[in-house]
């Protein structure tokens, strides 16, 4: 009988832990591909761009939340540079990230050390992640974001849903959507009772201000 009670509430929480990543839109995947020779800002109407708006920890985030069968985590990192060259109209510019993948954190001690061993993101070896846009394509009332995406080693072209606005004082964008972390070889399954989840939910904000 106690066993039963047992397994019983057990199933309760593993049904009850829902998995974050299968809430938001699946990044599609692909290999990378020799990107096109870029038109001068002079050869193609509208492409010219203008100015170049810093992506700094003071004006953007980057989250994520990972995912075991019991229970899910959130985390982020705090050391992260880049830019976006900003083109008329805005899916013309260009977004560049460069991730210092030692500054991650999770919502636990343990964990944020577990996540920076050779078991996760292996921060030793593969101490930056990058994306570079390639494609920002205008998607109903949104846009969908393509571009190369380097982590733990291992570069893959993916293209996410995302919000992307530009008025005279301020550019903001922002997105939700889910990678697979066996994309990128990051395979470390979990204890046997308590699987770790394929699918990382990635958080994106950014506001950066244009000068007047």
């Amino acid at each position: 009988m106690r066993a039963a009670v047992f397994f019983f509430t057990i199933g309760l929480v593993v049904s009850g832990c829902k998995d974050p990543g299968a809430d938001v839109t699946a990044a599609t995947v692909e290999s990378p591909v020799e990107p096109k020779a870029q038109p001068s800002s002079g050869d193609e109407p509208g492409s010219k761009a203008d100015g170049s708006l810093a992506i700094t920890p003071s004006n953007s985030t980057i989250e994520f939340v990972g995912a075991k069968v019991t229970a899910s985590h959130p985390g982020g990192f705090t050391d992260f540079g880049g830019k976006i060259e900003l083109g008329e109209p805005v899916e013309k510019s260009q977004i560049e990230v460069t991730i210092q993948t030692a500054s991650l954190y999770a919502d636990k001690e343990k964990l944020t050390k577990h996540l920076k061993s050779p078991d996760f993101f292996d921060v030793g070896k593969f101490p930056t992640a990058t994306f570079r846009s390639v494609e920002i394509k205008k998607d109903g009332d949104g846009h969908t974001i393509s571009g190369d995406l380097t982590l733990h080693g291992v570069t893959k072209r993916i293209s996410f849903p995302a919000t992307l606005s530009a008025t005279d004082s301020e550019v903001s964008a922002s997105a939700e959507f889910s990678i697979n972390r066996q994309d990128y070889g990051i395979n470390y399954p979990g204890m046997r009772d308590d699987l770790i989840r394929d699918l990382v939910v990635i958080k994106l904000s950014l506001k950066l201000a244009r000068q007047s």
